[in-house]
């Protein structure tokens, strides 16, 4: 695995020649512009502009790989409407809602240095014969698509793994994974609709991160937006040392929903 960007295709005239391909991954998606997640101060996530609110549960096969996802329940407009709060300390009695549990715990939900970090500035690249594959490790939701089949680091340097290597790159909420057509120089990324879904996993027993889909903007305390993307995944539980993004905490504190 080497740190350096595939020669792809130029991005277009807008955007400087010596950018790295990568960067387009924030591109990809076309955002709405009334949607917004903002953090706010050791409280919850305000969620803005409608952003339509379901719970996603990651599906697993019969060796307990995880193979697809599932929607479930679709939040109506009067829990998710125009304006609607999301916890973020972990501690709501009626998540995934805000119920203000933040202030009577002291919730520290202070965003890390490395949160603001790009996605181009911290990938590394991976060749195969048929795809390439990007990978920003601390963005990993340990949804654990890329464990499936031989691990996606395997199956993109095999003849015949390209297909695969996009499916599994494509399933990871956290856009830690971005597989890439490298002759045409772009990001294989899947159409997502500018959502926010609540990730279940039964197979390991805990709820997972708010999967922010589609390029929804997310705002930080100060008011600056962070990289735009078509999936990231925002911590929930409280615990992630890279929020407000999630870092896979959820798994190692066995995060419940109820």
């Amino acid at each position: 695995m080497t740190e350096s960007m595939p020669e792809l295709k130029p991005e277009p005239e807008s955007q400087p020649e010596s950018e790295s391909v990568v960067e387009s991954v924030v591109e990809a998606a076309d955002p709405s512009a009334a949607m917004r997640v903002e953090v706010t101060e050791d409280g919850p996530y305000r969620v803005t502009g409608g952003v339509p609110l379901s719970r996603q549960q990651i599906v697993a096969d019969g060796e307990g790989q995880s193979v697809g996802w599932r929607e479930g329940e679709r939040f109506s407009a009067e829990q998710a409407g125009p304006e609607y709060w999301l916890c973020r300390c972990g501690h709501s009695s009626n998540k995934p809602f805000c119920d203000g549990t933040h202030e009577r715990i002291g919730f520290d939900g202070t965003e890390a240095p490395t949160a603001r970090i790009g996605y181009a500035e911290q990938a590394v690249e991976q060749d195969g014969p048929e795809v390439a594959l990007t990978d920003a490790q601390r963005l990993c939701a340990f949804a654990r698509f890329c464990d499936a089949y031989g691990q996606v680091w395997n199956l993109v340097e095999q003849p015949g793994g390209g297909r695969m290597t996009v499916r599994e790159a494509q399933a990871c909420p956290g856009g830690r994974l971005v597989a890439w057509d490298p002759e045409r120089g772009e990001a294989l990324e899947p159409e997502l609709p500018p959502s926010i879904g609540v990730i279940g996993d039964p197979q390991q027993g805990v709820a997972g991160p708010l999967w922010v889909r589609g390029g929804i903007a997310v705002d930080g305390v100060d008011g600056r937006p962070y990289e735009v993307r078509n999936r990231v995944a925002l911590c929930r539980c409280g615990a992630s040392r890279n929020k407000p993004f999630c870092d896979g905490s959820h798994a190692s504190i066995g995060f419940k929903d109820s």
